[in-house]
């Protein structure tokens, strides 16, 4: 078995500023985005420069801040924003929705595409590959911050937790040390960011349809977060939704699937009727 290592979620103090592990993540998400957009609009027939690419990650970034914390505050902590509507501005703190932050996203990739008057898909198609490395950086925050926290499990994996940190996983137990968990936010880390990224920048090296690549992303990470929702432990505040099992993770991934799945076939019943 593994114990979890004490990581300071603060990387760097300088008097009242304060520096933050999740922070860093995020800005190291965004850096991959930027590097790796670079190297595709450099591809020959890419039809995107270097400006677009600083472009639309200027508005990426707001839609993932501002998405990700309102659906966090809406989905799973509405309560707490209705009580103290600052809580908001304190994304320091971790709580940030994958869900929501897609939707923000995709609501500035449209002003993005309107403004440069491209369609729509084909920024998202552009955007998808890049989006992973992100994602799993975000993940590695969680696991660094020490939220999102699998069931007990007995596997050699498994992770204890220290008891000073987490009592909630030291009720039944007497120590410094929890019963082994799933470390799952690695296993999304693992998942949904770099099996995600190493599929999608595969898919889409080779010409695909317009509409393809944005399909494959959606089901692909619909399809790991829902089964990743069987290990992972649910927001204590929120349980399961129905059926004892049915987390508000799965609920909103659910609509990822079911749109990947119809954009695909979209895309590519399309382009067997141009042909």
């Amino acid at each position: 078995m593994l114990y979890y290592p004490e990581i300071d979620p603060i990387a760097l103090a300088l008097g009242p500023l304060r520096i933050h592990w999740y922070g860093l993540m995020y800005l190291l998400g965004f850096a991959a985005f930027w590097l790796l957009g670079r190297y595709r609009a450099a591809r020959p027939n890419s039809g995107w420069t270097a400006q677009m690419v600083e472009d639309v990650l200027f508005y990426g970034v707001w839609g993932v801040i501002l998405g990700g914390r309102l659906g966090y505050m809406l989905f799973y902590n509405f309560s707490q924003m209705r009580e103290d509507p600052f809580s908001f501005f304190r994304v320091w703190e971790g709580g940030m929705s994958f869900h929501g932050g897609l939707i923000g996203v995709l609501i500035a990739l449209w002003l993005f595409a309107r403004r440069r008057g491209l369609g729509f898909f084909q920024v998202t198609d552009f955007v998808a590959p890049l989006v992973p490395l992100g994602l799993f950086a975000g993940r590695i925050g969680n696991f660094i911050n020490g939220e999102l926290w699998g069931k007990l499990t007995d596997l050699p994996w498994g992770m204890h937790l220290p008891c000073d940190r987490f009592p909630q996983t030291c009720l039944a137990t007497e120590g410094q040390w929890s019963p082994p968990v799933h470390p799952s936010q690695l296993y999304e880390a693992g998942l949904e960011g770099l099996a995600l990224f190493c599929i999608l920048w595969f898919f889409a090296r080779r010409p695909r349809p317009v509409g393809a690549v944005s399909g494959l992303f959606l089901l692909l990470y619909g399809c790991f977060r829902f089964a990743l929702e069987f290990i992972r432990l649910p927001d204590a505040h929120l349980g399961y939704l129905f059926l004892g099992w049915v987390t508000m993770g799965q609920l909103l991934s659910l609509p990822m699937i079911l749109a990947g799945i119809f954009l695909l076939f979209l895309a590519y019943r399309s382009a067997e009727n141009a042909r």
